[in-house]
C-alpha cells in the first residue's frame, strides 16, 4: 500500500474509533452487553441523537452488534463484536495514558494560555 493510501485508510478507521463517543461506547461494552438507555444514563453529555449515531457507526463498521428481542417493548441489546474487543486495550491504554498525564496537560494549557492569549483566526 502506498503512504498516501495508507493516510486515508488510517484517518477512515480513525474517523469513526477515534471520536470521544466511540472510546466511551466501546469502554462502557467492554464487561457486557448494555440496553440503549443504560448507554446512555452511562456516558455523561451524550444526546439520544448522537448515541443513536456513534452505535449505528459502530454497527457499520462491525464493532458492535445490535439485538432485538420481541416484547413490548422490545428490548435492544449492544455488543462488542469479536472486532470490536481488539479495540479494548487500546482504548484502555489511551485511557489510562490521558489519566496518567491529565495534569501535565493542564499544567500546559495553563501556561499556553497565559504565554499566549486565545487568538481570533
Amino acid at each position: 500500500m502506498h503512504q498516501q493510501e495508507t493516510c486515508v485508510a488510517v484517518r477512515d478507521v480513525l474517523s469513526r474509533v477515534g471520536d470521544k463517543w466511540s472510546v466511551l461506547v466501546v469502554s462502557m461494552l467492554s464487561d457486557r452487553p448494555l440496553r440503549f438507555n443504560e448507554l446512555r444514563r452511562s456516558i455523561e453529555g451524550i444526546s439520544q441523537r448522537m448515541l443513536t449515531l456513534t452505535l449505528r457507526g459502530l454497527e457499520r463498521d462491525g464493532l458492535v452488534t445490535r439485538t432485538v428481542t420481541p416484547s413490548v417493548p422490545p428490548r435492544v441489546d449492544y455488543e462488542l463484536t469479536e472486532l470490536g474487543r481488539t479495540l479494548l486495550d487500546p482504548v484502555q491504554a489511551l485511557a489510562a495514558w490521558a489519566g496518567d498525564h491529565r495534569g501535565e496537560i493542564a499544567r500546559a494549557r495553563e501556561r499556553f494560555d497565559r504565554k499566549d492569549p486565545p487568538r481570533q483566526d
